[in-house]
């Protein structure tokens, strides 16, 4: 009842009434009437079946679900109307339309269950089948907090909530305030948590139990339970690519509220919301769709395990040190496509025949990355090179079936290749002795009739014909049928020319039923496969990213960080690597910095304005953040103590339609920091009570200090 139905009549997708005037309103498209039964006739609007995708994705783009009603039943072989049936319904968090989801994010819909003692989240990219959950214990207030700071990490363009997180107005403001995702407020069933357990442990089949790490996690089951009902509710049985959903705890990761990532500007500037000038910009040199996707994951989660962390830099120091290897690497993977979007689309039975050509040509590079990472020896190297799949298989059954440049379309037939089917093979023998015989018969037409102009022809329309120009009306033979006027000549057939055409057409046509049957069995193969896809996709995307930390090192002049668990930051020749890039004839001053957790735990940055304070201490938190990452610092030589969170206070800004001032917003902002930092925490804050008077802003810098 919320989605407006796209309604399939032969090569259109019609849509009435209501959602007709929404749709045309909304896409610019003329909106006219018809008959329906009624005394008036029912507004209608219409779009082309082929170019649906785009206007669906315009509708979504703009708030709206749209319920795509298909023919479900071949119109040929039907008894009076057609049977169509709502295939799925495209939502902001589920659409899959390459062209309107950016390649390096993922496309997040999520869902949370809150209630008095704890919250949990489960979330899933549809275009790519990743889920994961975690959730949260304790009072609501800290609980919410924490699932707005998970939702700042994902950004999902949908969300899946209970009432009682609609209920708690300030929360639920901030959300639409800071994440503006879609929202579907889904009411509390009251299900025993068995029905739920029961919900997930029936979509992943593949468990004979629950799994381990979820069996205790109540709030996860819930809200992926109920993230699995939306999902089955809305795409029905096409989710065969999500395999797995993954269970994890926060505090395995570095936590960064929305604040301290927006201040940072991971992701995008502050005051233009652009990339240009945020920090990935500089980072990502990523080769494939997968990695810049996953990069962008592993900003959002620096790890705290040093052994991880060490894993990573020495992959990195490897290809820093080998830039022919490197260059290998990256001419491989330049032939690589986005395996897993390309899994998601097999499963869903969106592809088409140059989807698979495209996976096929991203596999034919796999077993060259493999030994190039072989012939490296290095350890982590090898454990990739191990599990990386050659899915040779796979590659096989695509390069022995599907032709090198297949059409865009699957019915227009000249998929598959010649000697992959006997029976394809012999009703295209029988079609092309067809065009033989129409060659022959045309020849024979000639000489008994005389008329050097006469031809055979053939368009979809009117079939195969006989044309004569009006000249040589006089000559017709009685045996030709009239069968077209045209202003300059006459089409005509003949009995024979009529049992050419029969066994031709028929032909043909057989032929392409049985390429479309083909390529769905292979589709069918594939798909089975898909773990396997999505496994080798993550491995890919690893040595991509991997692959981009080295490059950056190189041109940047990066340095390997050394980490220490004994709360220390020391920190020669550090550099913004963002602004050391603006400026020109590398005049960037850099800069030392030590801290401890002793003596030097806190540092007051004075100068005047203009000076370089505010790059100098978020250049602290960035080189932080990169060695967390496993990436190599802008630094001379940097000595990382691991923390477990940063917090910023950085800026002036007012959020008036909530009812804060300048001054409100930024003491919310240091209560948080106060309340949630840690002896590990490492916090920066910039011109600390500049939203009220000099004497009472010193006050309160100085007993945030204290």
């Amino acid at each position: 009842p919320d989605a407006l139905l796209f309604f399939r009549l032969g090569d259109f997708y019609e849509m009435f009434f209501e959602d007709a005037i929404t749709a045309s309103r909304e896409l610019e498209i003329a909106l006219t009437k018809r008959e329906c039964g009624l005394e008036e006739k029912a507004p209608m609007c219409g779009v082309p079946h082929h170019v649906a995708e785009t206007y669906i994705s315009r509708l979504v783009d703009k708030g709206y679900k749209v319920a795509v009603c298909d023919q479900v039943e071949d119109p040929a072989l039907a008894k009076g109307l057609v049977k169509r049936e709502v295939v799925r319904v495209v939502t902001p968090g589920t659409i899959l339309d390459a062209n309107s989801l950016n390649e390096k994010s993922n496309n997040f819909l999520a869902s949370i269950f809150v209630d008095s003692f704890g919250a949990g989240i489960c979330y899933v990219d549809h275009s790519t089948g990743e889920m994961l959950t975690t959730e949260f214990i304790g009072e609501q207030g800290i609980t919410l907090g924490a699932i707005l700071d998970e939702l700042g990490k994902i950004m999902p363009s949908e969300l899946i909530i209970n009432r009682a997180l609609a209920d708690d107005k300030k929360i639920f403001n901030a959300i639409k305030n800071k994440i503006a995702p879609f929202i579907n407020i889904i009411e509390d069933e009251g299900s025993e948590l068995t029905a739920y357990l029961k919900e997930v442990n029936d979509f992943f089949k593949k468990y004979t139990e629950p799994k381990i790490e979820l069996q205790s996690k109540i709030y996860s089951i819930i809200s992926a339970a109920r993230l699995i009902k939306y999902l089955k509710a809305t795409q029905f049985s096409a989710l065969e690519h999500i395999t797995d959903i993954q269970y994890y705890e926060s505090e395995q990761y570095m936590l960064m509220d929305i604040s301290t990532r927006t201040n940072l500007e991971i992701h995008e500037t502050m005051r233009r919301r652009d990339k240009k000038g945020a920090l990935i910009t500089i980072l990502d040199k990523t080769k494939t769709a997968m990695g810049g996707r996953l990069l962008k994951n592993w900003l959002e989660r620096p790890l705290i395990d040093t052994k991880l962390i060490n894993n990573r830099l020495d992959m990195v120091e490897y290809l820093t040190k080998n830039p022919f290897v490197s260059e290998e690497i990256k001419e491989m993977l330049h032939g690589i496509y986005d395996i897993e979007r390309l899994s998601s689309k097999i499963t869903n039975g969106n592809c088409n025949a140059r989807d698979m050509i495209a996976l096929k040509q991203s596999i034919k590079n796999i077993p060259d990355i493999r030994a190039i990472l072989f012939n490296t020896g290095q350890e982590q190297f090898l454990k990739i090179q191990k599990e990386l799949d050659p899915l040779k298989d796979v590659y096989k059954l695509i390069e022995d079936s599907i032709i090198e440049e297949p059409p865009l379309s699957l019915r227009d037939g000249g998929l598959i290749k010649k000697g992959f089917n006997t029976n394809l093979d012999e009703l295209r023998e029988s079609s092309m002795h067809g065009k033989e015989w129409l060659s022959e018969l045309e020849k024979e037409e000639k000489e008994k009739t005389g008329i050097k102009t006469l031809k055979v022809g053939y368009n979809r329309v009117t079939g195969y014909y006989i044309e004569l120009r009006k000249t040589s009306v006089d000559l017709v033979p009685d045996n030709y049928i009239r069968k077209q006027t045209l202003a300059n000549s006459e089409r005509y057939y003949t009995e024979k020319l009529k049992e050419i055409e029969n066994k031709i057409l028929g032909a043909e046509g057989k032929a392409i039923e049985i390429e479309y049957e083909i390529f769905q069995q292979i589709r069918e193969l594939v798909k089975k496969e898909i773990t396997r896809l999505q496994k080798t996709s993550r491995l890919l995307a690893i040595i991509d990213v991997i692959l981009s930390f080295s490059i950056v090192a190189n041109a940047n002049n990066f340095t390997r960080p050394s980490l220490n668990r004994k709360g220390i930051i020391d920190i020669k020749d550090g550099r913004h690597p963002v602004v050391e890039a603006t400026i020109e004839h590398q005049l960037f001053v850099p800069n030392d910095s030590y801290m401890d957790t002793r003596h030097n735990m806190v540092h007051v940055i004075t100068g005047p304005n203009m000076a370089g304070k505010s790059t100098f201490m978020r250049q602290i938190a960035i080189i932080t953040l990169l060695a967390q990452i496993g990436s190599f610092v802008p630094a001379k030589e940097a000595d990382i103590g691991i923390v477990d969170r940063i917090f910023t206070r950085i800026g002036a800004s007012d959020n008036l339609s909530q009812g804060e001032s300048t001054f409100m917003v930024e003491m919310n902002e240091v209560s948080n920091i106060l309340k949630h930092s840690t002896k590990n925490s490492l916090l920066i804050l910039d011109e600390v009570g500049r939203g009220t008077s000099t004497y009472d802003g010193l006050s309160i810098a100085w007993a945030v200090i204290e």
